[in-house]
């Protein structure tokens, strides 16, 4: 997977940033911990893009900004783990995106001993919350390594399907996969599968990460997947006062799946209202 130059400046940038005054880490059972993420995405215009000029893609890029950059908190000690995204106005307006967090991650809780994950979504109004197992993830363990911050971090990779990493969001292409899939069962060379890169380092060891990524033997400080690169900016170990893991316990309770298929069939209802409509 490629890395832009960016991300390889700011880890060298961030080496500065990370306190090295934490001391040391006390008895497990009582560790916890604060990790701050930023992450980047790559704008994907497609065939549209390519019949804009250089500046009508730079004012897409400052208008879409608030959904290609954005803020994260991963707080957490030894089983659990609450992952939340600061809250960012718009570049140009000056408003929340309220439409394209209807297909973001919500306030996700994570416990790795107990395999469970608890999902806040909201969608179009209505409150869910998605209660299902953790992600499961077939690491392969490489021994390059690089440090980032004061750590030293290992490479691990993995591949997995694309759906499973962004089952909150919505695409024409992932309902068609998702209908192929129920036409023939048997259908498994079609389905997109998503290259991830992680590094993680065993000086923290923690089987936490952003997002869908967790079970490596060390808390993950960076990962890439397709378009998609998040770093961990700042690390707090064992703050002063104590961190509050609450799991969110609002909405309506579904799995994964059941999530999945109802934003699927909302999208196609929307669609077809408005083709009728015309």
């Amino acid at each position: 997977m490629r890395k832009s130059g960016f991300f390889y400046v700011l880890s060298l940038v961030f080496i500065f940033l990370f306190s090295t005054s934490v001391g040391d880490i006390q008895p497990f059972q009582e560790f916890q911990a604060k990790a701050y993420y930023f992450s980047k995405s790559k704008m994907e215009l497609g065939d549209w893009g390519a019949r804009l000029s250089e500046a009508q893609k730079k004012q897409i890029a400052a208008r879409m900004r608030n959904r290609l950059e954005k803020g994260y908190v991963l707080s957490f000690n030894k089983e659990e783990s609450l992952f939340v995204e600061e809250d960012q106005l718009d570049a140009i307006s000056g408003a929340t995106d309220s439409w394209g967090k209807n297909f973001t991650p919500g306030t996700q809780y994570k416990n790795v001993k107990s395999n469970t994950q608890l999902q806040e979504q909201e969608f179009y109004g209505k409150k869910f919350l998605i209660n299902d197992v953790l992600q499961p993830i077939e690491w392969k363990l490489e021994s390059e390594t690089k440090n980032i911050g004061n750590y030293t971090c290992f490479k691990a990779t993995a591949s997995i399907p694309t759906k499973e990493l962004t089952w909150y969001s919505f695409s024409w292409d992932n309902l068609r996969e998702t209908n192929n899939s129920e036409i023939d069962s048997t259908q498994t060379k079609d389905i997109k599968m998503t290259l991830v890169e992680a590094w993680y380092t065993p000086q923290i060891p923690v089987r936490h990460g952003p997002l869908e990524y967790w079970g490596l033997p060390g808390l993950i400080l960076e990962v890439s997947a397709d378009n998609t690169t998040m770093l961990c900016s700042k690390l707090v170990l064992n703050p002063g006062e104590i961190i509050e893991i609450e799991a969110p316990s609002k909405g309506k309770q579904v799995t994964k799946l059941e999530y999945r298929t109802i934003i699927n069939n909302k999208m196609v209802e929307f669609r077809d209202n408005r083709m009728r409509r015309r």
